[in-house]
């Protein structure tokens, strides 16, 4: 655990410091857990789980039993049990039977799995909200099915898509801090180790609770103006 959490950011921290000393001198390591942990680990597990998510979403869009049974009950089976439990299976579970997986990649993996499944959704609902007569064009003008996929439902489906696709990435960032359960030293895991040496639990958790509210604030400026482009250029 000391290699995950650097001692030298901590020899400065102690049980006896004013609470606006202790807040300035625990402000960088926990942003440092941000930056190494928390942005990167959300990052990487909702890329992986959009790749999952388009892929469920087709298979449950198929016609072949042999594709939309498994894609259903993976859906179901994530959708129906909490994120905790998927990260302890991923973590502990795993290991219980000789897959042993580090932290950080095991977060990955439930974080993505997780993320799949309920994007798949989102991406099959705006697949099936473009109109049948876009498909009937396509076929039209001698378009395959996998062609007018790629050129015409998904362009129209991302733009319905990205406003409840940018609400999962801003929930994926708080979601990042049950990655502290397994020892990923992220955001708030690094609160954690802080308020453990100076028991001052609440300016600790409120900080970052502030941090987590800053990072999100940022990314809901950066969907607003995605959001804008995409109904400036449809109002074309």
């Amino acid at each position: 655990m000391g290699k995950m959490f650097p001692n030298n950011l901590l020899l400065t921290i102690t049980g006896d410091m004013g609470g606006w000393e202790l807040f300035k001198n625990s402000l960088w390591p926990m942003m440092l857990g941000g930056i190494k942990y928390t942005i990167p680990l959300t990052f990487i597990s909702f890329i992986i789980g959009l790749t999952i998510a388009l892929l469920v979403a087709l298979m449950r869009l198929s016609n072949q039993k042999i594709l939309t049974i498994p894609a259903r009950i993976y859906v179901s089976a994530i959708r129906g049990t909490p994120l905790l439990v998927q990260l302890y299976i991923v973590f502990f579970g795993l290991g219980d039977i000789g897959l042993t997986i580090d932290p950080f990649p095991s977060a990955v993996i439930a974080f993505s799995l997780n993320v799949g499944a309920y994007a798949s959704e989102i991406i099959r609902a705006s697949i099936l909200s473009v109109p049948k007569g876009q498909w009937e064009a396509a076929q039209t003008i001698g378009m395959s099915y996998s062609q007018a996929l790629r050129r015409i439902i998904l362009p129209q489906a991302t733009r319905v898509s990205i406003p409840p696709l940018s609400n999962t990435f801003i929930s994926l960032v708080k979601d990042t801090s049950l990655a502290s359960l397994i020892l990923v030293t992220e955001l708030f895991r690094k609160a954690q180790e802080i308020a453990a040496r100076t028991y001052d639990f609440m300016l600790l958790y409120v900080e970052a609770a502030l941090l987590y509210w800053t990072i999100c604030f940022l990314l809901s400026i950066v969907q607003d103006r995605i959001e804008n482009r995409l109904d400036r250029h449809v109002s074309r």
